[in-house]
């Protein structure tokens, strides 16, 4: 395959994941947050199991596996979901999107306890311009139509989806490099993917019947169900089918650089589908946070093998 092709599908994977944060915005304003993710999960497991089938991968994990399959799915299914949900009930879709950007820090932060990784300068450097940028867009956004308490609440929220995502990755990380056993091999990041999301199901089933039984059953809109497809099939499943195609093709580094478009998009989205308004200040805080990704990722191993 031509590798201006790869560059055009993860162009296309960047616009899809910055259009997810108005589409989460639609549906978590009409749906319980965990009967949202529950049936966003419903139609991603389904299409990631068909994924696997017809990749000629089809595999069922060892017994062995399963535990820590399901403490990868419990963050980056159902905890990082709720935390989305709940989050996307109160902020700007634009916002948001900025606010997630702060994951790789996280991730950085968690490895230094778990992973044996050091504090650097870089590091510190970079968490400093990373908190400035998100004081920026507490304050100084432009979505004052959004009280500034919900954006409070609700860029919480986003932060600890950023975080439940950051312990997603240390975990995968740790799963990935472990040594071969007679028992356990290593399994790729495809295989990781589809059955720790069918471990997170899993998870979310029991939960979202109490939310259920507790809150009644909220009926969407024809615009919550789009936005909720276009969550499970496009911004799940093609979305990480052609990003890991792309570090495969091209490799992690220059794959990664898509990423940064994500926040512009999303904020271009919520501007163009939500209504939601622009400003100086969001180009401010996007600067200081993604400079301060990128500063902290220098010298920082666990950020450079998971983008």
């Amino acid at each position: 395959m031509n590798k201006w092709l790869i560059h055009v599908k993860l162009l296309i994977v960047a616009i899809i994941w910055g259009l997810g944060w108005p589409a989460g915005r639609v549906v978590a304003t009409e749906m319980l947050p965990f009967a949202a993710s529950w049936i966003r999960y419903v139609f991603a497991t389904s299409a990631f199991l068909l994924v696997l089938k017809i990749s000629g991968q089809w595999m069922i994990p060892h017994k062995s596996e399963w535990q820590r399959l399901f403490l990868i799915g419990f963050f980056s299914t159902c905890v990082y979901q709720a935390f989305f949900m709940v989050g996307m009930q109160y902020t700007a879709a634009g916002d948001a999107s900025l606010m997630i950007t702060f994951n790789p820090i996280f991730t950085a932060i968690l490895a230094i306890f778990f992973v044996n990784e050091k504090m650097t300068k870089n590091l510190g450097f970079g968490l400093a311009l990373g908190i400035t940028g998100i004081a920026v867009l507490l304050y100084y956004s432009p979505n004052v139509d959004i009280s500034f308490t919900d954006r409070a609440i609700g860029n919480s929220f986003i932060a600890g989806a950023a975080l439940a995502w950051a312990c997603n990755t240390i975990l995968m990380k740790k799963v990935m490099t472990e040594p071969k056993t007679s028992e356990r091999k290593s399994l790729t990041p495809l295989e990781l993917t589809v059955w720790s999301s069918v471990a997170g199901f899993l998870i979310l089933t029991p939960i979202t019947l109490g939310e259920a039984a507790v809150k009644g059953i909220h009926y969407p809109s024809r615009d919550a169900w789009i936005g909720m497809i276009f969550l499970a099939l496009f911004s799940t499943v093609i979305s990480y089918v052609w990003f890991a195609d792309g570090i495969q093709k091209i490799g992690a580094a220059k794959s990664s650089l898509y990423v940064y478009l994500v926040p512009p998009f999303g904020i271009l989205g919520g501007f163009f589908l939500l209504g939601e308004k622009l400003g100086l200040s969001l180009l401010v805080a996007f600067v200081l946070i993604t400079s301060g990704v990128i500063i902290a990722q220098k010298n920082t191993e666990i950020l450079k093998q998971a983008s």
